[in-house]
């Protein structure tokens, strides 16, 4: 896995941890050699992944939409910044780049990006890792829906193994580097496996 891309928040949230873990994070992708691509700015959660993988001597590569260039801050200090014109191109650059996806806590913003990016693998549009690093039980809400979809048979069993989570960015990182993706969504079967 040579690049994982970010999800996260622009603000640092309610509890230092989260700040602490997004930081463990970035020194973690730059020990691995693995380069980080994040949504641009310099500010929450977001510039402190990518200033923690800077400092380690990670690279780091940030793609903002011009529209947010200055209400987000972009960071000056990246080993690229990719400039773009939309949200949509934003997250199109991102997919195309990145070998795998991490969602760390945020807001609606990055739990829009983290649900498309699952949603093109389960319908195969890649076979990359898409994962929850579950700080502070964040995401323990949206792990129990994922439960509740399969459940209640609005989601096949076989996506639920997508719904990669971890409290440490070593174990998230070790899941990825087993990672296989299950089979396309289908509906020309009967028992949709």
């Amino acid at each position: 896995m040579k690049t994982i891309a970010v999800f996260c928040g622009s603000s640092e949230g309610a509890s230092s941890i989260y700040k602490e873990s997004a930081i463990k994070l970035g020194q973690e992708l730059a020990r691995r050699q693995i380069t980080l691509i994040y949504g641009g700015a310099n500010v929450g959660l977001m510039g402190a992944v990518a200033d923690a993988a800077l400092e380690q001597g990670g690279q780091v590569i940030g793609i903002l939409p011009t529209f947010l260039q200055n209400r987000e801050i972009a960071h000056t200090g990246l080993t690229e910044l990719m400039m773009v014109e939309s949200m949509h191109e934003r997250k199109a650059k991102m997919a195309e780049m990145a070998d795998g996806f991490i969602a760390l806590p945020g807001g609606p913003g990055t739990m829009e990006e983290y649900f498309e990016i699952f949603t093109w693998g389960q319908l195969g549009l890649h076979k990359k890792p898409c994962g929850f690093l579950n700080i502070n039980q964040y995401f323990d809400p949206i792990v129990s829906m994922f439960d509740m979809m399969e459940r209640e048979q609005f989601m096949q069993p076989k996506y639920r193994s997508m719904v990669i989570t971890d409290h440490t960015a070593e174990g998230i990182l070790e899941q990825f580097s087993s990672y296989v993706a299950p089979s396309v969504k289908t509906y020309l079967t009967d028992q949709r496996t």
